[in-house]
Formats: structure tokens, C-alpha cells, sequence
């Protein structure tokens, strides 16, 4: 029904004492009118008249499955002609047959989700064309720049790209969707070097940004928490340019802190925080604000990474080997990959910051596509504090060590920092004691049923950690004690143990259950897993103790010695340059000369060294693809793999609890240069066999520059 008859019908039935005569007749006429007008219902639009300009619209849908990873014309009525715009989202019928067409229209199918990507006057399509079911909103989100950096982010890691605008779109809110963003701030004065004065490139990294250059730059940060000062000055420096910003950290934690400080540089309003704690409606009017141009920085988490910064003049990522910078969502992108990409396609600056430097980070020097932003080694020798090592010689001497688990030398060094401040003590493992050995041999401790390892979660029996069966009457089948100690101990046990040595020293634990932002300068003993310890007010911590450092070095991984050196390094930038910590791991590895040294570049160029002549990544790129033992081997044989593809395994995939292995695993590593080939492939072969609608049992994982190598 059209608006002039509707508006007609509504005046014959207001206009009061009409004649009965002239009331029939009009309502005749509307009836009439209504009968010879197309139906044109909302969602098929059956006989509803095509939009005379441009009549067809490039839809991408929103289903993440490869084999329909492309663009769908569909006809657009004329009542949705205005609306349907380039990057708005609508909702279309997919999956109609060929059949189900009704005067020359195509009908049928599911309503899904989708973006307008472009307006296009005729179709290459020779079929009939369904029609656009419905415009969600007029507000456009997907511009030409997003959906490039999507193309790109899902060629690289042989994902869809429906996939990859899930993980940059937030989901949209009505509400605010609304209400308007406010009007955009001038760009602040450019502010002097503060902390970045300690490096000598530091003011000139400044400088060029302030001056609307693109400088690109690895920085490693000295100990301490003026990081976050010097993140918010780069940042501001930028917006003084009239450029915007972007800056993503590993947590929510760490982004406040880099929240308060740009606030407190800058004031309010001139920068937004995306993190999943802001809550959907928040997030989302957060987003609009920033895509709208109302704001010009960015702090946030993960997904961050894809906030539309009009004008970006710096992308900036702190602590990139943290493992959360990794997406756990299809097709997996890591916050750095996603930033470089950013920096080539928008001409802009590049930062990777981090008290430590992964080995990606120093390629990134090595090729000279960025520069070093490093302070001298005086600087950083005034603001690290003294490292202290204890190795298995000493531990062998100390009386302390084999009555207890700390050694003598901890034991001092807590004393003597209580009297000051708090105490660090970093814990590898949460739980009172999550792995036991023979006190006797040193032989673990495993299950009698499954092998499995002993545990005791909290201080009673023993239960094995795989099939959850109780071990009563445990000795050692290689020496025959009945003694037991604890080759890893967790942060409750070492929290009581510490409890009883110092009773009159509060003592707190933070851990993935639940972590403390913030202790006050005071005496206390604070427990913490990696990655949970809190910021010390006032000058940090007065001591710190890195326990069992072996249990992360140990690890069968290949990043396992940067990895431990990374989280020794950030809990050591906690403590005062004063201050004194201890790790217990020997002292001739060399992640541990490293810490001691506090040299994280140079540990990281001589592991880039040695991965070279290994032709292991980031020199090399590789990709992993998992599942059942057959899928795995049918998705190799059909995968047409670059000439110089190498594959590694397959190997059985680890069980968990005693299960059996649930598959296997193959590692497809392939030279420079030779990576985007590798991405088609693998996603061209993905997308034969999903379009083959195998059954989920054959379903295989593939992943591009998987973080778990072995």
C-alpha cells in the first residue's frame, strides 16, 4: 500500500459526519487502489518494483564457511533503494534453489546477516536474483579501508572474510546506535619527551610523529611503570599531528593503566577504551564514536587491533609475545601481523613495545623494515634492579633448600626487602602442590592406572591428574621410598609456606581466579602466577623471588626460553632499581645469563640466529593442520602445496586425562616468500573439502603461524 493511499484512508476515516455515500465510495477506491498495487512483502518482495538506479547490490554474507567465501548480487527493492548503502548491513535469504522462483524473482532459503559492499548497475549472474530482505540499520560500518584490511588479514592466515569482519564488527546495539557522538576535539599541543628523554632516539621517535611522519620502531622499555607514560605521549604526539591512534594491550589491566595515564596527560574525551569489560552497549557507542571521527585514539585489547582510527598516523601493540595478542576465533590472526599490515596499507607508524623482545620483534630490526628504540646500557643498568641466581650446586649445599623449597639466599633477600615494601614471588603454577616426585630419586610421581601424574590439589591424598583416581599407599618403584616432594609447587602452597616463616607479614595471591591490580606500599608478601602479578604502588616492589624457573624453561616448546625470559623480565620490572631478585634456575642457561645481563635483544638476535640455520619461523613460515590421522592425510594429498612446502610429521596429538591421542598433527613449513602461496592452498583445500559437506569427524584444523610448535 502506498503512503498517499494510506494517508487518504486515514482522512476519510477521520472526517466526521461525511455522508455514508462518499465514505463507501472512497473506501471503494482504497480497496481498488490496494488490489491492483503489487504486494510487496518485506523480506521477499514479491512483485515489488526493482530500484531504477543501480539495481543490484554485492552482498558478502555472514557465514564463515570457505567454499562461499565471496560476493552475492541480490536485487534491491525500491523502497530500499535509499537505505542500501555501500557498508551497511542488512539481511538476505540464502540458500533458495533455483526452483523457487516466482515472477523471474528467486525466493526461499534462511535469513542471515550480511554487508552491502557495492551498488552495481547489472549482475554477471544469468539466474534470477532474490531480493534484499531487509536493511538493519542505515548507519555504515564496513568502508572500503575495513574490508580491505579484512581481504588482506584473511589471505594471510587462509581464513574467510566473513570471519574476519566477526572479529573486527562488533555486534550492533541499537540503543547506541542512536544517540550521537560528540563533536571531535582540536588536536592537543605536542608534549615534551618526559621518559623518552632516557632513550637516545626517544625525542626524535616523538618529534616525527608530531610532525605527521611514519616512523617504525621496535622499543624495548626500561624496568619500571613509566611505559605506560611514554606509550600515552607517543600517542599524544600523534593526535597533535591531527592524526589518530592505536594502541592494543595484552589485557584490561594493562590498558588501564595506559588509560589513565594518556587522561591524565591529555583530560577526557580524547581517546576511547575497547575492552570487553566495557560491556556491549558501551563497547559498541565506544566504536561508533571512533569510526564516526567524534574520537582519534584507540586503547584497547585484541580486538582493538581492527578499530576503524580515521587518519591513523600510529599503530602500536605493548608486550607482543604475550599470548593473548593471538586470536583463540577463525582464522586466528595475531595483534602484530594485524598491525604491520595496517602500517604498510596506511602509510603509518609502527610500535612494538615490551620490557623484553621476541624474536619476530628483532627480525623486524634485522630486515630494517623498523628501527631499534633502546636506551644505553648505563641507563639500563641505573633502573634494573640486581639479579640473583640459584642454581642445583647451590640448592645441593643449602640446608634451607632441602627442608623447605626456598633456598637461603631467598629466604635473606625476602627478609631484607619486607623491612622496606612489599615482596614479589612468582609462583609457575597455581595450586597448593600440582606436581610430586620421590623425595629420594627424583623419579615423578605417576598413577599406577594410567601413568598419569600425582597430584595433591589440596593438602590431602594423593589423585592422579588424568583419570582422577585416588593413590593411598604410593611408593617409588625405583628405589622403594614412600617419600615425597614437590617438584613444582603452586602459589597456595607457597603462599602458606611463606605465611608461617613470616606471621606477622600479610600475604596476598593473585592468579587466574583472581588477580589483584594493585597493592599498597606496605610490607606483604604477594604471590602471583605469571602474567597476574599487581603494580606496586608508590616505586614498586622492594624484592622478588622467580621460583622454579626450570618448570618454564623445560617446557617442549620452541619458545620456551623466550618465553620464560619474557615473564621473568616482566615480573622484574616491577621491583625498584634498588631492589634485589632472586630466580631459582641455572645460572649457565641462557635465558638466565640474559636476565641477569637484562639483555632481552640479545637474547632475542641469538635465537633469530639459530632459527635461521634451523629454517624454523619467523624466517621460515609455517602452518599446522590437525586432526584425525586419515583427514590429515587425505587434506595433504589433495593440498597443492608450493614446490618447496616441506612437511613435518605427522604426529599423534597429545591426550588430555588419559584419554587417547585425538589425532594427529602436521607442521607445512615453506621459505620466504613462499607464504601467501601457502595460504591459498591451504585454503583452496579446505574449501573443496567443506563444499564436500564432510562429516565433522573428518573436520581438520588448519592453522597459519600456530604459536605451539613444539
Amino acid at each position: 500500500m502506498s503512503s498517499e493511499n494510506e494517508s487518504e484512508e486515514r482522512a476519510a476515516d477521520g472526517s466526521p459526519g461525511g455522508p455514508p455515500e462518499q465514505l463507501a465510495l472512497i473506501r471503494d477506491m482504497v480497496a481498488e487502489a490496494r488490489a491492483k498495487a503489487p504486494k510487496a512483502k518485506p523480506r521477499t518482495w514479491r512483485g515489488a518494483a526493482v530500484a531504477a538506479d543501480l539495481p543490484v547490490a554485492r552482498i558478502l554474507v555472514n557465514k564463515g564457511v570457505l567454499h562461499l567465501d565471496q560476493l552475492w548480487d541480490y536485487a534491491v527493492p525500491e523502497e530500499l533503494s535509499e537505505a542500501a548503502q555501500p557498508g551497511v548491513r542488512v539481511r538476505v535469504r540464502f540458500g533458495a534453489g533455483a526452483h523457487h522462483v516466482h515472477g523471474g524473482r528467486r525466493e526461499g532459503g534462511g535469513l542471515i546477516d550480511g554487508f552491502i559492499v557495492e551498488r552495481r548497475a547489472d549482475t554477471d549472474y544469468h539466474g534470477p536474483l532474490a531480493a534484499l530482505a531487509h536493511v538493519v540499520s542505515p548507519e555504515v560500518v564496513l568502508t572500503p579501508r575495513m574490508l580491505a584490511l579484512a581481504r588482506a588479514v584473511a589471505d594471510r592466515y587462509a581464513g574467510s572474510l566473513a570471519d574476519v569482519l566477526q572479529l573486527a564488527l562488533p555486534p550492533r546495539n541499537a540503543r547506541a546506535e542512536a544517540k550521537p557522538s560528540p563533536e571531535p576535539l582540536p588536536p592537543p599541543a605536542a608534549p615534551d619527551p618526559g621518559g623518552w628523554a632516557r632513550y637516545p632516539a626517544g625525542p626524535g621517535f616523538l618529534r616525527a610523529l608530531a610532525e605527521g611522519g611514519s616512523p617504525r620502531a621496535v622499543w624495548t622499555a626500561l624496568p619500571g611503570p613509566g611505559w605506560a607514560d611514554e606509550l600515552a605521549r607517543a600517542i599524544a604526539a600523534t593526535l597533535a599531528s591531527g592524526r589518530g591512534a592505536l594502541a592494543v594491550l595484552p589485557d584490561g589491566r594493562t590498558a588501564g593503566r595506559v588509560d589513565a595515564a594518556l587522561t591524565a596527560l591529555l583530560g577526557e574525551g580524547r581517546h576511547a577504551l575497547l575492552t570487553a569489560e566495557s560491556g556491549p552497549e558501551k563497547r559498541y557507542r565506544q566504536w561508533l564514536a571512533v569510526h564516526r571521527g567524534s574520537v582519534r585514539a584507540v586503547i584497547g585489547t585484541r580486538a582493538a587491533m581492527f578499530a576503524p582510527v580515521r587518519d591513523l598516523g600510529l599503530v602500536a601493540v605493548w608486550d607482543d609475545g604475550d599470548s593473548s595478542h593471538s586470536d583463540d576465533n577463525a582464522p586466528f590472526p595475531h595483534v602484530r601481523e594485524v598491525l604491520e599490515l595496517r602500517a604498510v596499507g596506511d602509510g603509518c607508524g609502527f610500535l612494538a613495545g615490551s620490557t623484553g623482545c621476541t624474536v619476530e620483534a628483532a627480525q623486524l630490526v634485522e630486515s630494517g623494515w623498523a628501527r631499534p628504540l633502546v636506551a644505553d646500557r648505563e641507563t639500563v643498568r641505573a633502573a634494573a634492579p640486581r639479579i640473583r641466581t640459584v642454581g642445583d650446586e647451590l640448592l645441593a649445599r643449602d640446608e634451607a633448600a632441602r627442608a623447605a623449597r626456598l633456598p637461603s639466599l631467598a629466604w635473606e633477600t625476602v627478609r631484607e626487602g619486607l623491612k622496606t615494601g612489599p615482596v614479589l614471588v612468582q609462583v609457575p603454577r597455581r595450586g597448593y602442590v600440582p606436581r610430586l616426585a620421590c623425595e629420594r630419586c627424583r623419579t615423578p610421581a605417576r598413577c599406577r592406572a594410567c601413568a598419569g601424574p600425582l597430584e595433591a590439589p589440596d593438602e590431602r591424598d594423593l589423585t592422579c591428574g588424568w583419570c582422577g583416581r585416588p593413590e593411598p599407599s604410593w611408593h617409588c618403584e625405583e628405589c622403594g621410598s614412600f617419600r615425597l616432594r614437590a617438584q613444582v609447587v603452586g602459589a597456595r602452597r607457597t603462599a602458606e609456606e611463606l605465611g608461617r616463616a613470616f606471621p606477622a607479614v600479610p600475604v596476598r595471591t593473585s592468579g587466574r581466579d583472581h588477580i589483584l591490580d594493585l597493592v599498597p606500599d606496605r610490607p606483604a608478601l604477594v604471590v602471583s602466577t605469571p602474567g597476574a602479578e599487581p603494580v606496586a604502588a608508590g616505586e614498586g616492589y622492594a624484592a622478588g623471588l622467580l621460583l622454579d624457573g626450570w618448570a618454564m624453561l623445560g617446557r617442549p616448546d620452541l619458545r620456551a626460553g623466550e618465553e620464560a625470559l619474557r615473564r621473568w623480565l616482566a615480573a622484574a620490572s616491577l621491583v625498584r632499581a634498588d631492589g634485589t631478585v632472586v630466580v631459582v634456575a641455572e645460572p649457565t642457561l641462557r635465558p638466565v645469563q640474559a636476565l641477569v645481563r637484562w639483555d632481552p635483544v640479545g637474547h632475542a638476535l641469538r635465537e633469530l640466529a639459530e632459527r635461521a640455520q634451523l629454517g624454523f619461523p619467523p624466517v621460515s613460515r609455517m602452518a599446522s593442520v590437525a586432526g584425525r590421522a586419515e583427514a590429515v592425510e587425505s587434506f595433504l594429498a589433495a593440498a597443492e602445496l608450493p614446490p618447496d612446502a616441506e612437511i613435518l610429521g605427522p604426529v599423534p596429538l597429545p591426550g588430555r586425562r588419559g584419554a587417547p591421542s585425538p589425532g594427529e598433527r602436521a607442521l607445512i613449513r615453506v621459505p620466504p616468500g613462499s607464504g601467501a602461496a601457502l595460504a591459498a592452498a591451504l585454503k583452496s583445500a579446505q574449501a573443496a573439502r567443506t563444499a564436500r559437506g564432510l562429516p565433522a569427524a573428518d573436520a581438520v584444523r588448519v592453522r597459519v603461524d600456530p604459536l605451539d610448535i613444539g
